[in-house]
């Protein structure tokens, strides 16, 4: 048995070529890094032309460069371009057909650079621009829901802590809640670009460069605030990467939040809310269902993306400076992140205002489980001056009557709240309708109509602003 046939059955399936095949396969990124081409050649032509201002190259070079460089991104564009495993990455595919189209020239380009620099520099303009869609999508979000609490302002609904009916608040005060949270997502992503706006390229390999390169001035061209201030950090830095997954996983776990209430609310058992046929599914056996398949595959999607975040911060804590193939590893995860991420903002855009609010259902349900008796033992205290501990054990008295009795709060006689405590009154029963509950909660931030709105105005000019 010879040598060769030896080592094809070591390696054996797809690796039948040996060791170099599997140092192919694990070493090659152009499978998902060919999605940064445009950065990749946006940052080569503001380098070039960096390199021709400083006299570093010739004219006639910088032109051949740009006039190939170009031509490349339109072949990619138009599904001319072919792309090789054997090269490795987008940054030597762009090199090699830039070759090809101009010569000598193109081996002008790397001058004062290194492929640390340049993908650092391609990965940060693709996660900006990843971070300045989320913020539009989270803007589209909140408008929705802006739109939601004007119009529900005023519609009844339980409030819930533990999932048990806890007190009546409104329908535009729960939209809110979410506006704040998303509002909150928004200003993380906000951040975290001021703080990513720094160019890397210029860094070189990790000590910066001997040439007399204009950092300032590459940095401006590519839309950045200024170059990063230590060539070191700027080749093993992938914070913005990290911000940007965990911005991500906020976010996800805000939508699946939310997912979780539509699902609930969907039930035949809550019928809060209906949604359309545009965001639900039927069941191939049961012709009766309507399943909320959209807001389920929101919540599953959440545990996707958390797990881009760990997966990249795992794959970080142990890396000393400056660069380490490891760092390859972080383009698929976001990647995936951002796609995942976009479809999920996207949908739930959609079925927050698609959906439709039943609120009949709602209000019947904002007076079930005794949610006024807050309100009864507030009122012991404000009339009666009673500590409210105390008011706390008579209103607990009350409920556990109301129990037994089988009726609301409400629906107790006089005789029988006296019997509990003598100075109650029936100026009591003016306090203990959900609709009275609501209004009285005009506490800045509260639930009462118009804090509602007070609070959907400021959003609305604010969201102008972000």
């Amino acid at each position: 048995m010879s040598d060769k046939k030896n080592s094809n059955e070591m390696w054996g399936g797809r690796f039948a070529s040996g060791p170099a095949a599997i140092m192919e396969e694990i070493n090659a990124s152009i499978g998902f890094d060919q999605k940064l081409y445009a950065q990749d050649i946006q940052g080569s032509l503001a380098h070039a032309a960096m390199l021709a201002k400083t006299g570093i190259i010739a004219a006639e070079d910088h032109d051949k460069i740009a006039s190939g460089l170009n031509t490349i991104l339109s072949d990619i564009e138009n599904g001319k371009f072919t792309f090789s495993r054997k090269l490795e990455d987008i940054h030597m595919n762009v090199e090699s057909r830039l070759a090809e189209l101009i010569g000598a020239s193109a081996g002008r380009l790397h001058t004062a650079r290194s492929r640390n620099d340049q993908v650092a520099v391609d990965f940060r303009l693709w996660v900006k621009a990843e971070f300045e869609k989320t913020a539009v999508a989270l803007k589209q979000l909140i408008a929705a829901f802006l739109k939601r609490a004007e119009e529900h302002a005023a519609t009844l609904m339980p409030g819930f802590t533990h999932l048990q009916t806890a007190q009546p608040v409104t329908f535009g005060h729960h939209c809110m809640a979410y506006v704040e949270m998303f509002g909150r997502d928004l200003s993380r992503v906000k951040d975290a670009i001021e703080r990513m706006d720094e160019s890397p390229l210029g860094a070189a390999a990790l000590a910066g460069t001997g040439f007399p390169i204009d950092r300032h001035m590459t940095a401006k061209a590519l839309g950045f605030r200024e170059p990063t201030r230590n060539s070191l950090d700027s080749v093993s830095d992938r914070d913005y990467a990290l911000e940007f997954l965990s911005a991500a996983a906020i976010t996800a776990t805000h939508l699946s939040r939310l997912a979780e209430e539509i699902v609930i609310w969907s039930t035949p058992q809550f019928g809060f809310v209906r949604l359309s046929d545009s965001f639900s599914t039927g069941s191939s056996i049961m012709p009766q269902k309507k399943n909320p398949d959209a807001a389920e595959l929101v919540r599953a999607k959440t545990g996707r993306i958390t797990g881009s975040l760990v997966g990249l911060l795992t794959v970080m804590k142990g890396l000393p400076l400056t660069y380490s193939k490891d760092m390859q590893e972080d383009k698929e995860a976001v990647f995936d992140a951002a796609e995942t991420l976009e479809l999920a903002i996207a949908a739930m855009t959609g079925m927050v205002g698609d959906m439709t609010i039943n609120t009949a259902a709602m209000k019947k349900a904002a007076g079930s489980g005794y949610s006024t008796a807050t309100d009864l033992a507030d009122w012991l205290v404000r009339e009666l001056g009673l500590p409210f501990r105390e008011a706390h054990h008579v209103t607990g008295r009350a409920v556990a009557l109301a129990e037994q009795k089988k009726v609301d709060l409400g629906k107790l006689s006089l005789a029988d709240l006296q019997e509990i405590h003598p100075g109650i009154t029936d100026a009591v029963f003016g306090y203990l309708t959900v609709d009275k509950s609501v209004r009285s909660r005009k506490s800045f931030g509260g639930t009462a109509p118009e804090q509602v709105r007070r609070q959907i105005k400021f959003w609305q000019k604010r969201i102008g602003k972000l």
